[in-house]
């Protein structure tokens, strides 16, 4: 019987289990950052915990994901206008 040979660029490589991870630029400040929508709960978004509004602010603004540093200012400063909104002002 003939013994079948495959070439090693013929089989899939594992990665030890790990997914590969997508490579993306931050579209508020431009620093690279590993996106794992593949293992979510991996992922540096995860960090961030943000309220619908706040997530939806950051929806309206940016159209990709955004690292964890720019989701966190930039959730702070969305949490900073809005108390500066409810603030009445009377003298």
């Amino acid at each position: 019987m003939e013994e079948f040979k495959l070439n090693n660029s013929e089989i899939p490589k594992k990665t030890e289990g790990k997914i590969k991870h997508e490579e993306k630029l931050c579209p508020n400040c431009n620093r690279s950052f590993e996106c794992k929508v593949g293992s979510i709960s991996l992922c540096q978004c995860t960090k961030v915990n943000l309220s619908l509004e706040e997530r939806d602010y950051l929806a309206t603004q940016y159209s990709d994901c955004l690292c964890y540093q720019c989701m966190e200012t930039l959730a702070f400063e969305f949490r900073i206008t809005k108390s500066y909104k409810s603030i009445t002002w009377s003298f």
